[in-house]
């Protein structure tokens, strides 16, 4: 945190700003500069180096890229805007909108070079009406909450409840929720909550539509977690690619600390800095506790030794914005909006070639083809359905003929797939599969952390290997299965599931690529 005011403040770090730091905090000065350049959007300037201007990052993710980012990149890097440094950047979670950048802190949707280069006036950002605390409070909000300290609603209940809803972790592992809560609840406190909303997948903006619209459901349902687990303080964990998002999630959160709603609860807001690989718990936990966001080892689990050591529960967004629903119209209710016996209702974030992308309230167990025809107004037009990725960049990607499986958590794995975060990507017969699997594993090359060798030279060498005319199947074949083995989280491990899918079912796109 107090990088990111040294950033706001100033537009950049300089070698001074980080030995003041490390005096102030008594801390090493590798160790202030190790977590500085950690972080993508901390602006380091060492001693004789000019600062920076203004930067321009431009989205080159997958879902942008097939909105035109990388003719939109050419243009700007050709004829740079003046004063404005150019970057390429992953996923900033508007995956509908794209191309999309980022003009210093405001992101822009739609962009084009012209746009960028005038420096505004840009277009206002579309505002999303949602419930102040007063007008949610007369809508029944927090009545749950008060039961539950009132004894009226027991934790026992509670649970019971979430396990009957079939309700999981929607951030992309699926983990019963009811045996995570009971997990934490059964260790010695101190406690604490950590709130995922580090949406970092390529093709996923599912949390950032909750939040927006509805987030004193989220407070909520995290306000519930903590007091049923026994947690005394709970720490939201915001990506940094939402500025607009942060100050409308802290203006809320005062308001609500000073209603006194919360109680004996800590609510901590803290911000990302642009690592993907935060979205995993413990690396979240330790970006959390002031460092870099490495992946701990397992075991132990975060739910024994999480933050500053102590037990954990770490849940995602959408997970906790259902809890408040679940409990109100009981889990009969929730578990019967599935389809084909699957329970409950999921927020599928939909781009590429579909005519309506966005944020679809669907049934868990919908198909791929029944989210394009029923929630989507059906294809782009011209564009006729080639392949999807089910569960964003990690998913694998999988070709229209296997479109009419349930999508939810299991159901794919026979074909080396899954959901994940349900962010689904919906590729054309326009569109080539090799270089989009291409473009997935530079991302995932970039956003390593590099503590691991078969993640950090592995997602390298096989994005080097996959940029060539033709593949080499048992070498790739081989690097995806030592990936898979030895890398310490699950950004290496699922990293080759998109080359593994192209070679299983599209080879014939290796060689018809564009680059």
């Amino acid at each position: 945190e107090h990088l990111h005011a040294i950033q706001d403040h100033h537009g950049y770090i300089s070698a001074r700003h980080l030995a003041a730091l490390a005096h102030m905090m008594l801390l090493p000065m590798a160790e202030v500069y190790e977590v500085a350049t950690f972080y993508a959007h901390f602006d380091v300037v060492k001693e004789g180096e000019d600062a920076p201007g203004l930067t321009i990052r431009v989205c080159d993710s997958l879902s942008c890229r097939l909105n035109g980012a990388e003719a939109l990149i050419a243009d700007l890097q050709a004829d740079p805007p003046r004063g404005r440094r150019v970057l390429r950047a992953p996923c900033m979670g508007a995956c509908d909108k794209g191309p999309v950048a980022a003009y210093g802190r405001t992101q822009l949707t739609g962009c084009t070079a012209e746009m960028l280069r005038a420096g505004g006036p840009f277009p206002s950002p579309e505002e999303v009406p949602y419930d102040r605390l007063d007008a949610y409070v007369e809508g029944g909000g927090y009545a749950l909450l008060r039961d539950l300290r009132a004894g009226r609603l027991t934790a026992d209940a509670i649970i019971a409840q979430l396990g009957e809803a079939g309700l999981r972790g929607l951030g992309g592992a699926g983990f019963p929720t009811d045996r995570k809560w009971t997990l934490v609840r059964n260790q010695p406190g101190p406690k604490y909550l950590a709130v995922n909303a580090d949406e970092g997948e390529p093709g996923t903006f599912k949390d950032r539509f909750y939040m927006e619209r509805d987030p004193h459901r989220l407070f909520e349902g995290m306000l519930i977690a903590a007091t049923v687990t026994g947690c005394d303080d709970a720490y939201l964990y915001l990506r940094d690619e939402y500025p607009h998002l942060r100050a409308t999630i802290a203006t809320e959160l005062h308001h609500l600390r000073e209603s006194g709603l919360p109680g004996d609860i800590r609510i901590h807001l803290r911000r990302g800095a642009g690592a993907y690989i935060c979205g995993e718990e413990s690396a979240m936990i330790e970006s959390i506790e002031g460092k870099r966001g490495l992946p701990r080892h397992r075991p132990p689990y975060v739910a024994e030794k999480g933050i500053f050591g102590r037990p954990t529960l770490v849940n995602n967004v959408e997970t906790l914005f259902w809890v408040r629903d679940i409990l109100q119209d009981g889990p009969d209710w929730f578990a019967g909006l599935g389809r084909r016996g699957h329970k409950g209702i999921r927020a599928f974030s939909v781009s590429g070639r579909v005519r309506e992308p966005g944020v679809k309230l669907a049934p868990a167990g919908i198909t791929a083809r029944e989210l394009i025809e029923e929630y989507c107004g059906g294809m782009a037009d011209g564009h006729a359905f080639k392949a999807y990725l089910p569960g964003g960049a990690s998913g694998g990607i999988l070709p229209a003929s296997l479109a009419d499986i349930p999508l939810d958590f299991g159901t794919l794995a026979e074909h080396d797939s899954f959901v994940g975060s349900h962010a689904v990507i919906i590729l054309s017969d326009r569109d080539n599969v090799a270089d989009a699997a291409l473009n997935l594993m530079r991302f995932f090359a970039h956003e390593s952390c590099g503590q691991c060798t078969p993640c950090r030279l592995g997602t390298e060498k096989a994005a080097a290997m996959m940029a060539e005319r033709h593949w080499d199947e048992t070498l790739l074949g081989d690097l995806a299965q030592a990936m898979r083995d030895a890398s310490i989280c699950g950004l290496g491990q699922a990293a080759p599931n998109p080359m593994m899918s192209v070679l299983k079912f599209f080879p014939e796109d290796i060689s018809r690529r564009e680059s």
